[in-house]
């Protein structure tokens, strides 16, 4: 099975549903006691494909940003002397 990482999550199981969708879509002329087999093509082809723009939109979201940090080393004020 094809497994796509984006940012660790495995996007395997999103193409198998869009690749599903559109055989089931596309490519069968049949119904099954009046349901439509393409209906069920179109359906998962679009639940695959809004997954996928979610989990996309996600990785950006969660994806660190780069910031400029200033750290200071100075030393540590003493409260008494040492002996």
């Amino acid at each position: 099975m094809l497994q796509v990482l984006i940012n660790g999550m495995v996007l395997g199981t999103v193409y198998a549903l869009i690749a599903l969708g559109l055989i089931l879509w596309l490519a069968v002329n049949a119904t099954l006691a009046g349901i439509s087999i393409q209906l069920i093509g179109v359906i998962l082809f679009v639940v695959g494909v809004a997954w996928l723009v979610i989990e996309i939109v996600q990785s950006r979201a969660v994806a660190p940003r780069r910031r400029a940090v200033v750290v200071r080393d100075e030393p540590a004020p003493r409260d008494r002397e040492m002996y």
